[in-house]
């Protein structure tokens, strides 16, 4: 099994100095606003976004100052559109933590995410990196078109196929295309190459997103059904597929299980069972797997390198990892 400590080999050192690097582009001379952006510091994920645009920056010839910058200002952004997203949709905890509207309520998170929106707009713009805001801002534009698109649409439940990948690639692949975008514009590259990398990025996401839904279909740790994007009234593309392919009494009973009784588990389960009868699981992985295997046919355009063969390794963690 792939493991992220041992993708990020190449960059290792890049990523430790990045560390303190953000660290630094969050400090402000307001305790309370340090405490805050100290205890979000905690909560760092997989470090999979600086990973990509560390990696796009040494595919397309070198890391530099401007390769940290873009990375600080992607973790800085998406880290505001997150205390954002707690406060929407009041959601208590994040990656195990207490999210910061928990803690300090949701005036103070609001304002947190502001802060943190207007440090990366400041980095930015203090060094001129207007390139990298521009492939960023409208990475964020997008994410915010993705969530309304699905709040607008899931009030009917009835997402399309292409519906369905319009969101995912606003919501989830635009930010990891913007990763590698930022990280091929840092070394200088021509806009074909950027975008080339940013293509790669959205290919990525897309798959990446898939392979989070295919999970809610599964088992948890003590095998139970999962079903969390049921709970939430959520139509993704195993069971929009299940649902294209089954007798309109059977789509319309289902159907209404999700809408009036999502939060039964039992129902829940028969959602998680029908789908994975109805061949949506399959369906899913197959979709999923195309996605990897074109990002694979772009990083091919490129000369074998020690970054080549990392973004190879990492585009396969996101399609075979297990949670």
């Amino acid at each position: 099994m792939l493991k992220l400590k041992d993708i990020q080999t190449p960059i290792a050192q890049e990523l430790k100095l990045f560390e303190g690097r953000f660290k630094e582009s969050m400090r402000s001379s307001v305790p309370l606003l340090n405490r805050i952006t100290q205890y979000i510091i905690k909560q760092k994920g997989k470090q999979m976004r600086p990973m990509f645009v560390f990696l796009s920056a040494g595919l397309c010839g070198g890391i530099n100052d401007s390769t940290y910058r873009g990375a600080s200002l992607v973790e800085l952004l998406h880290t505001a559109s997150l205390v954002h997203d707690d406060v929407v949709d009041n959601a208590n905890e994040r990656r195990g933590f207490f999210s910061v509207n928990a803690l300090w309520k949701n005036k103070v998170a609001v304002l947190i995410g502001d802060f943190l929106l207007a440090k990366g707009l400041l980095l930015s713009v203090r060094n001129d990196e207007h390139t990298l805001l521009k492939i960023v801002s409208e990475a964020v534009e997008q994410m915010s078109e993705g969530e309304l698109l699905q709040i607008e649409k899931a009030r009917k439940l009835d997402i399309q196929e292409d519906i369905y990948f319009e969101i995912i690639q606003k919501k989830t692949a635009s930010l990891i295309a913007s990763c590698c975008a930022c990280g091929a514009a840092s070394a200088g590259v021509a806009d074909d190459q950027v975008q080339l990398l940013r293509s790669f990025g959205e290919k990525v996401g897309i798959a990446f997103q898939i392979k989070d839904d295919l999970f809610d279909f599964g088992l948890d740790d003590v095998g139970k059904p999962v079903g969390n994007d049921i709970k939430e009234k959520k139509l993704t593309l195993p069971l929009i597929y299940a649902l294209r392919n089954t007798s309109a009494s059977e789509k319309k009973r289902i159907i209404n299980l999700v809408r009036n009784h999502s939060e039964n588990k039992e129902k829940v389960a028969e959602v998680i069972a029908f789908v994975r009868s109805s061949g949506g699981m399959d369906y899913a992985t197959e979709k999923m797997l195309q996605y990897q295997s074109e990002a694979f046919a772009i990083l091919e355009t490129f000369p074998p390198s020690e970054y080549r063969s990392a973004l190879e390794q990492l585009v396969r963690f996101t399609t075979e990892r297990t949670k």
